[in-house]
Parts: structure tokens; C-alpha cells; sequence
């Protein structure tokens, strides 16, 4: 769920992912603590390993991933060292555990800025498809889509109009991220899972007319 960190993620959303005694499960957390300056990789990681050993002792498949390289993010190059440990280490869980692996730092088609959303920080649809497309072949699923994507030529963008993006971003993402963690809140805090439990999914109505 977006804004959690690692610990959260941990004590509450995976027993509660254990209980529905899934097959497969996707499994991402952590990039939101090493947001945060002074976390520590390390000890990350051992949260991080506990909960896929409970998670593999369910009988479960699962999918981990590595992050995307930071080094093209604005808010997150500052800390690429630490993101590249913390994800050495979830390579060597994957491995440790039988875990699918979907390497997304090696993604060069999610490296274009067209599949990002606004806020400069989580992927758009497109670049959701594109992981999706990724995952597919982790899983052995046969996917029509292709992760190497090559996104055709982008027209030269004016240097003011530019500008007058970055000035928007940093007013509307930057400063109320800076607010936050100044505050010790998260984008998360108040957000709830759409579907927080196992139930029938609702047939589709009728076609408009």
C-alpha cells in the first residue's frame, strides 16, 4: 500500500496475506524507508528476509523485485548506494528462499520518463504494463507485451516550458514530501486497502446503452 515502510508492511499486511492462503504472492516494500535519511540497508533486509520466510513457509509462491536505478529519480539519487545494497540483498533472499525475481534496476524501457506519473515517483499505467510484461516472463506466463520496450524519439521539449515542469513538480510533490517527513507523516497514513479481504468479485453490469 503506498507510503507504508517496511515495518508496517511486515506486522500488517503480510499475515494478513497469509490468511487468504494465497498461491502466488507479489511481494515489494522498502524503497519508502530508504526514502528516509540514515536507514540502514542491513537491517532492512533482515525484516525484509522474515517476512518471506513466512510467506514461503505458507506454501505460497513469490515474486520479489529490485527497484528501479534511483539515479534518474530527483528524490531518490541521493541515496542510490543504499538502495543498490538493500537490493543485493533481496537478490540474495530471492535465492535463499526459491523466490521468482523481477530484476527492474536492469529495466532500461522504465528508465524513460513517459512511464512515470506527475509526481515523478511512482510509475504510470505504462510503465505498470511494462513490469507486468516483466513478471509474466519470471512466471512463465505467456505476455503479447515486450518489458524491452523502445519508446519512439520524444520531440525536443523548450528549456521554459521545462522549467515551468520542474517548478509545478517541486510545488505540488517536493515540498509537501519535505512537509511530511518533516512531520513524520506519510502519504499512506489514512489510506485503506480497497479490497482488505478474500470476497467474490462483483459480475460486471450491463453494457451502457
Amino acid at each position: 500500500m503506498r507510503g507504508k515502510v517496511l515495518a508496517q508492511v511486515a506486522e500488517l499486511q503480510v499475515p494478513a496475506a497469509i490468511e487468504l492462503k494465497p498461491d502466488l504472492v507479489t511481494f515489494s516494500a522498502g524503497a519508502n524507508d530508504l526514502l528516509r535519511p540514515g536507514s540502514d540497508p542491513d537491517r532492512l533486509a533482515k525484516t525484509f528476509a522474515r517476512a518471506v520466510r513466512d510467506l514461503r513457509a505458507s506454501g505460497a509462491e513469490v515474486v520479489l523485485f529490485t527497484g528501479v536505478d534511483p539515479r534518474d529519480l530527483p528524490l531518490m539519487r541521493q541515496g542510490r548506494g543504499r538502495f543498490a545494497v538493500f537490493y543485493l540483498h533481496v537478490r540474495s533472499i530471492a535465492d535463499l528462499y526459491g523466490c521468482h525475481l523481477v530484476d527492474l534496476w536492469s529495466m532500461q524501457s522504465i528508465r524513460d520518463w513517459r512511464a512515470w506519473s506527475d509526481d515523478r515517483l511512482h510509475m504510470n499505467a505504462e510503465g505498470h504494463r511494462l513490469v507486468a510484461a516483466k513478471v509474466c516472463r519470471a512466471l512463465g506466463v505467456p505476455c503479447d507485451d515486450d518489458w524491452r520496450y523502445d519508446w519512439p524519439p520524444r520531440e525536443l521539449v523548450d528549456r521554459r516550458v521545462k522549467l515551468r515542469e520542474d517548478r509545478l513538480w517541486l510545488r505540488r510533490y517536493l515540498l509537501p514530501w519535505i512537509g511530511r517527513r518533516l512531520r513524520g507523516t506519510s502519504s499512506g497514513d489514512l489510506v485503506d486497502a480497497k479490497r482488505p479481504t478474500l470476497d467474490p468479485y462483483p459480475a460486471p453490469g450491463p453494457p451502457p446503452s
